[in-house]
């Protein structure tokens, strides 16, 4: 059986930049394709604080399958049920906020992967293998390789935790959700902040010790975002369908406001 293709994870088992963009108000098959167009390598489907369903979500992942760009939805903490659900239709992938501790990181695995990582349900065929009859233990081992489980780190607490976390097995990617934790640190909006470089320079350091991969979102100022990538972070939010539209929008119509009429 051919190996799952997960381009997010290629990508960052190159070495390179993953670049995602947020998914919230778009809700057609469409946005995976124009966002494949731009050259972003997979789609943050948020389920967190959009208001998504799990059918368009769903919808949503198998186009951005045949698209080739990679479908990672996002998910409110402590919903598994709609994570593996998410993941039985599409999803290559699995954000789950909020994660402080190395207890939390590891009962985001074993509900997400599969024996002998995890305990996550077997649902038969699957979009991400084209709904191809494959035996059960070549299922389970091409997923549990191809899906990347993303955990939040939103909190001081679990950025003092953030090697203890990177510790545990099947934790793909530590992403340090900045807006967050600079609101949880009393700095909100501060992303320049002494406190802020020394939390991405910790989880990243925790990253490398463990062969995981230090994500970054929040952050979109073109100013700042080059300072973490260079200290190694690799998975990047790189923006939003709103905020995107709305600059595009705002550029164009700035043009023409600016014009004189004869």
């Amino acid at each position: 059986m051919d190996n799952v293709r997960n381009p997010a994870r290629e990508r960052l088992e190159r070495g390179e930049l993953s670049l995602g963009v947020g998914v919230r108000i778009a809700k057609t098959v469409e946005i995976a394709k124009a966002m494949k167009t731009a050259g972003f390598d997979w789609l943050f489907i948020d389920l967190e604080h959009g208001a998504l369903s799990i059918d368009t979500a769903a919808q949503i992942a198998v186009a951005a399958l045949d698209a080739g760009i990679a479908p990672i939805a996002r998910v409110p903490n402590g919903e598994f049920s709609m994570a593996t659900r998410l993941l039985d239709n599409g999803a290559l992938g699995i954000v789950i906020p909020h994660v402080d501790t190395a207890e939390e990181a590891r009962d985001v695995v074993d509900k997400l992967k599969y024996p002998p990582v995890g305990h996550r349900s077997v649902g038969g065929a699957l979009p991400q293998l084209d709904f191809r009859t494959v035996k059960i233990a070549d299922l389970t081992k091409s997923l549990n390789a191809a899906t990347l489980t993303v955990v939040m780190l939103e909190t001081p607490k679990a950025i003092e935790n953030a090697e203890a976390i990177a510790a545990v097995p099947g934790i793909d990617v530590l992403l340090i959700g900045t807006n967050d934790l600079c609101a949880e640190m009393g700095i909100p909006g501060d992303f320049n902040n002494a406190r802020v470089v020394a939390a991405y320079e910790r989880t990243i350091a925790a990253c490398r010790a463990h062969g995981k991969w230090a994500g970054m979102g929040g952050i979109y100022d073109e100013q700042i975002m080059p300072r973490y990538i260079e200290k190694g972070v690799r998975f990047v939010l790189g923006g939003a369908d709103l905020s995107f539209m709305l600059g595009a929008a705002t550029r164009r119509t700035s043009f023409l406001r600016d014009l004189k009429v004869g």
